[in-house]
C-alpha cells in the first residue's frame, strides 16, 4: 500500500468521520445522548488514530532504520548484506533502489579487486620476462668481458644471443604500450574500404616469405568475389594475423611445421580462419585464451608464456571492427582460430 494511501486513511479516520458520524447521531439519537455518543466515539477515534500512527510510524521507521544499518555498513566498506523489500509503497521502492545502489558497488568493488589482482600479476609477469633477456644478456657480456668467447665463433654467437634477448624485451615493451592503448581506447585507427580479396592476398604472401625463411609450410585459400570490400584498419587487422601466427609459431611441436589461412564467404561478414598443427589447448584453458593475461604455460618460459595479452589484443582490435574471434583446438593435432568481420555494403539512395 501507497504511503499517500496510508495517510489518506489517516485524514478520513481523524477528519471525515467523525464529523459523519456527529452529524447522524444528532439527527438519529435523542439530544441527551448525543454527548454520551460523540464520547464514545471520540475514544474509539483516538484508538484507532493512535493504531494508524503506529501503523504508519512502523512502515515508515523500520525501513529507515534498515536504511541506516546499510549506510552505515557501506561507509564502513561492508557491502557483504541485503536489504530486504518489505513493502511496495514509496519507502520499499526506496529500498529497493538502495539494494541496487549496494549490488552495483558491490559488482564494481568486486571488479575492482580483480583489476588490481591482474595488475599484479602483469607486474610479475613483466618482471620476469624481463628478467629472463637481461640476466642472459648479463651473463654473455660477462662472458665476453672475461675472455670467455676467445674465438671468433664464440664471438659472434655471443653478440647474436645478447641481439636476440634484446629483441625479446623490445618486442615485449611494445606489446605492452599497444595494450595499455587498447585498454584505455586510445589506439588510434585508420578505416578505410579496401577489396577483402586484395588485402588478404597481400597478407598471405608476406606471411609466405617470412613462414617459408623459417620452413614453415603455408598454404593459403581465398574463397571472396573480386568485388567484396570491407571497412578495415589495414595496420590493425595485420597485427590480428601476425599475432595469431606468432602465437601458433610458439607452441610448435612438430618437425615439420605447417600454418593454414583460409577466407570465406559468410554472408554478411567475412571469416577468416588461421589453423597450424602444433601441439593444440586443453579443453579448460580453450574458454580463456583471449582473457587478458591469462597464460596456459604455467612453467613462464618466456620463449613460449610471453605476457599474455597477445591474444587479448587481437580480440579487442577485431571487436573493434565489430567482428568477433573464436578457437577450436584438439591436443596433439593443432588449433584453428577463427575470426569475422562484417562486409562493406553499400546502402542505395532514392532519388
Amino acid at each position: 500500500m501507497k504511503l499517500r494511501t496510508k495517510l489518506l486513511i489517516v485524514f478520513i479516520s481523524v477528519m471525515i468521520l467523525p464529523t459523519i458520524f456527529t452529524s447522524v447521531a444528532m439527527q438519529t439519537f435523542a439530544p441527551e445522548r448525543v454527548n454520551e455518543i460523540q464520547q464514545m466515539y471520540l475514544m474509539i477515534v483516538f484508538l484507532t488514530t493512535g493504531l494508524l500512527i503506529y501503523w504508519i510510524y512502523r512502515g515508515i521507521s523500520v525501513p529507515l532504520a534498515k536504511l541506516q544499518k546499510a549506510a552505515r555498513n557501506i561507509r564502513e566498506g561492508n557491502l557483504d548484506f541485503e536489504i530486504q523489500q518489505d513493502s511496495d509503497d514509496e519507502i520499499g521502492q526506496l529500498c529497493q533502489d538502495f539494494e541496487e545502489m549496494r549490488l552495483r558497488l558491490k559488482a564494481n568493488a568486486e571488479e575492482k579487486v580483480a583489476f588490481d589482482k591482474e595488475n599484479k600479476e602483469l607486474i610479475s609477469n613483466i618482471s620476469h620476462d624481463l628478467k629472463t633477456p637481461i640476466t642472459a644478456i648479463k651473463g654473455y657480456v660477462e662472458g665476453i668481458m672475461d675472455g670467455v668467447a676467445d674465438t671468433p665463433e664464440k664471438m659472434d654467437r655471443y653478440i647474436k644471443t645478447i641481439y636476440n634477448k634484446a629483441n625479446e624485451m623490445d618486442l615485449l615493451i611494445n606489446e605492452l604500450t599497444l595494450y595499455s592503448k587498447i585498454d584505455t581506447n586510445r589506439i588510434p585507427y585508420n578505416f578505410t574500404t579496401i577489396s577483402a580479396k586484395g588485402y588478404f592476398e597481400d597478407c598471405a604472401e608476406d606471411l609466405r616469405m617470412e613462414l617459408e625463411a623459417k620452413g614453415v609450410e603455408f598454404s593459403y585459400r581465398n574463397w571472396m568475389e573480386e568485388d567484396c570490400k570491407v571497412i578495415v584498419d589495414p595496420e590493425q587487422l595485420r597485427r590480428v594475423i601476425n599475432n595469431i601466427v606468432s602465437n601458433s609459431l610458439k607452441y610448435v611441436d612438430k618437425p615439420q611445421t605447417r600454418i593454414t589461412m583460409e577466407v570465406k564467404d559468410v554472408g554478411d561478414f567475412i571469416q577468416v580462419e588461421m589453423g597450424d598443427n602444433g601441439k593444440g589447448i586443453a579443453a579448460k584453458d580453450l574458454p580463456y585464451i583471449f582473457d587478458r593475461f591469462y597464460r596456459t604455460d604455467a612453467s613462464r618460459n618466456s620463449s613460449k608464456g610471453g605476457s599474455g595479452i597477445g591474444l587479448s589484443i587481437v580480440k579487442k582490435i577485431v571487436e573493434e571492427h565489430g567482428g568477433n574471434i573464436w578457437a577450436t583446438s584438439e591436443e596433439g593435432t593443432g588449433t584453428t582460430m577463427y575470426f569475422v568481420i562484417r562486409k562493406y555494403q553499400e546502402v542505395p539512395i532514392d532519388e
